[in-house]
């Protein structure tokens, strides 16, 4: 009659003493274990012994391994509550470094990723009729696998393609269990942020269109992991990558789908949301770098043509004279006039004002936006300006060009990039804390003082109206596009970045369009 299969023969060794071949009750606790071992050996305070294995890897074999072993038997069960018992416990018991060590020399990670890859087709036969077990079944195994690669132990290159589109396929699915989107996201952003391939691979399943229905929802958990999906496939992408991103995004009125079932929802913004609004935010303001280090080049002719639309618009230039050899001087003087009220330091060729960098053309970029977007308050900050005297004047283009670069110092503009966590080599964490009020387009006062402007000059603060009055006297002169601005936040320099996947500790945010 063979030995039940709890029972199991193991040669143990003792050095100096003749090895022993033993029977060991795994049903029983390891501590009693070891005291029989210990006792056939008159050894004393058996609790400060352990067994270890003899093979190479020379592994303590504790309660957790035994228990490791158990249940990776357990989750091959042919009965299925006896498999989602197994699940709930390993889920569970993942969390825990020693066990998850023990399950993953099992094999454990190949076990669960061949469950997800081939086993749930099979398990969504039975899914009409067992469809709660099945969800249940599901979320646990990605609960476990997330909770084992949490530990750093195997690397996110191993995962063959089959498991991503698996993947992909439970976020692309219009209705899933939550609890499984969750996890599959989670999921997402891990292999996005951890390895490159899996990157390509990803963003060949996954793209923004499908992830911003999640947005839509109620449930904020699943609105912050595909937010940290969107920023880990923007950190990840290739420069040239990044603008075709930020363009689909504005396409997609991600902008309005935050403000709508996000900031402005009936529920408090937790810390790890604004965490991801703020790296969002981030990501998406550092595509002004270019343009903020673009010196303008007074010889190209469209990057001329930009500041003649500003001039068009402002004085409503559409008919020019004849070109002729009397109207020459006259059409230059005309211009030189209309430079100089538009508030340009070089009258006669206002290209030159634009090869200061920063901020290079986005100052020339934010005065078209406005011009072109809030076209009545353009004309009359121009013209208010223009009639006033010298000592009273606030010129739009010196404003706009200074008033630029001083957010783009404010917003760390192409900066923020280069700090990293010092324990975990993550971008965009150790950020300084900053205040900035979105968007920037609200109403001017009727009245701007020649003291704010001598304050743009200077670098100071208005003494007649507080610190930050320059903002207030200009916001609407400076314009970013609509799809650069969220949050109206204040942040502290957080502890670490979704890379890491730890906490975060914002302000408490208050979170406004």
């Amino acid at each position: 009659m063979p030995p039940p299969a709890d029972i199991v023969k193991v040669a143990i060794e003792w050095p100096g003493a003749f090895p022993k071949l033993m029977e060991i009750d795994q049903k029983k606790p390891l501590s009693a274990i070891i005291k029989e071992v210990c006792d056939g050996w008159s050894l004393a305070n058996h609790e400060y012994f352990a067994l270890q294995h003899a093979d190479s890897s020379n592994f303590y074999i504790t309660e957790k391994a035994q228990n490791a072993q158990q249940l990776h038997e357990r989750i091959q069960s042919s009965s299925m509550d006896a498999k989602l018992e197994a699940l709930k416990d390993l889920a569970s018991l993942s969390r825990d470094v020693t066990f998850a060590q023990e399950f993953i020399n099992l094999d454990g990670i190949s076990l669960l990723t061949q469950m997800v890859e081939s086993g749930t087709e099979r398990y969504q036969k039975l899914q009409k009729i067992m469809k709660p077990c099945f969800g249940d079944m599901l979320s646990f195994t990605l609960t476990a696998f997330v909770e084992l690669m949490d530990h750093g132990i195997v690397s996110w290159d191993t995962f063959s393609v089959a498991f991503i589109k698996k993947i992909a396929s439970f976020v692309n699915k219009s209705a899933i269990d939550i609890s499984i989107l969750q996890r599959s996201l989670a999921i997402l952003e891990s292999m996005v942020l951890n390895s490159h391939d899996l990157y390509q691979k990803v963003a060949q399943e996954i793209t923004i269109g499908q992830l911003i229905p999640h947005l839509q929802g109620t449930d904020q958990e699943i609105q912050t992991y595909t937010i940290a999906v969107i920023n880990a496939l923007f950190l990840k992408a290739p420069d040239e990558r990044r603008q075709e991103m930020a363009n689909i995004l504005a396409q997609k009125q991600l902008r309005y789908i935050i403000l709508t079932h996000v900031i402005r929802a009936q529920r408090a913004i937790n810390n790890e949301m604004a965490h991801q609004l703020y790296v969002l935010q981030v990501l998406t303001f550092n595509l002004l770098e270019d343009r903020m280090m673009t010196k303008m080049d007074p010889q190209d002719q469209a990057q001329r043509d930009i500041i003649f639309e500003l001039r068009r618009i402002a004085f409503d230039a559409e008919s020019e004279p004849n070109n002729s050899s009397g109207s020459v001087e006259k059409r230059k003087s005309m211009y030189t006039r209309d430079y100089k009220k538009l508030g340009f330091i070089n009258h006669v060729n206002p290209a030159m004002d634009f090869t200061q960098t920063p901020p290079g053309m986005l100052a020339l970029d934010n005065m078209l936006y406005f011009a072109k977007h809030h076209q009545d308050a353009y004309i009359r900050i121009v013209l208010e300006n223009s009639s006033r005297e010298d000592k009273h004047e606030c010129p739009f283009g010196r404003s706009s060009i200074e008033l630029t670069k001083m957010l783009c110092e404010i917003l760390k503009v192409g900066e923020l990039r280069k700090y990293t966590c010092s324990q975990h080599g993550c971008e965009a964490c150790q950020a300084p804390s900053f205040q900035v009020e979105f968007p920037l387009t609200q109403s001017i006062p009727k009245v701007p003082t020649a003291l704010a402007w001598r304050s743009v000059i200077s670098g100071g603060d208005c003494p007649s109206l507080g610190h930050g009055s320059l903002f207030h006297c200009f916001k609407a002169t400076l314009t970013f596009p609509s799809q650069y601005l969220l949050t109206y936040t204040v942040l502290r320099p957080c502890l670490c970045c979704p890379a890491c996947q730890c906490h975060h500790r914002p302000l408490a945010p208050s979170l406004t369009g």
